[in-house]
């Protein structure tokens, strides 16, 4: 059984998850607007994963016999000056999700909640690959400097992205 103050804290971060998936989405239009298809299957593929890691929390939760409430969510950005500040707020987003779950993983250690811990770790160990897939597209853009053909290479190798959903457990 999940105590009040996890079972709140696993569905705050269900509704930051769902929330990234919203998020990613709306940089996937922008990409989508600015013709940069790669981009934008990128971001798709992003929104989906983010899918998967509410469903991942929402199927645990359930689970450990609580209750996932689903909680508005807010409007999200969807224009950026250049595809690199997309991708800036993208990292951005990213270290805030890991901060959330890391705040999780600290409540489950001082509730000794071993389970919960447990869990979460598939979390923090995802996080490391979601801010360090961001930012080697960041060290990318960096790199071809706003050059249309380094933009075009960089879309292509974007759009070779696919979604693998995680393995079943």
């Amino acid at each position: 059984m999940l105590s009040e103050n996890m079972q709140k804290a696993l569905n705050s971060q269900i509704n930051k998850e769902i929330y990234s998936s919203y998020l990613y989405t709306a940089m996937s239009m922008y990409f989508e607007v600015e013709d940069l298809s790669g981009a934008a299957s990128w971001m798709k593929t992003q929104a989906l994963e983010e899918l998967t890691h509410a469903d991942k929390f929402m199927s645990y939760v359930n689970e450990r016999g609580g209750r996932v409430i689903l909680e508005a969510l807010k409007k999200p950005v969807f224009s950026w000056e250049t595809p690199l500040d997309a991708f800036s707020g993208a990292l951005v987003h990213e270290r805030f999700i890991s901060a959330s779950i890391n705040d999780i993983v600290s409540l489950a250690r001082e509730e000794k909640d071993f389970m919960s811990d447990n869990f979460l770790q598939w979390f923090v160990a995802e996080q490391v690959e979601e801010e360090a897939s961001v930012s080697e597209v960041i060290r990318m853009f960096k790199l071809a400097g706003g050059a249309g053909g380094g933009l075009l290479m960089i879309d292509r190798e974007l759009g070779s992205r696919v979604f693998i959903p995680p393995a079943a457990e």
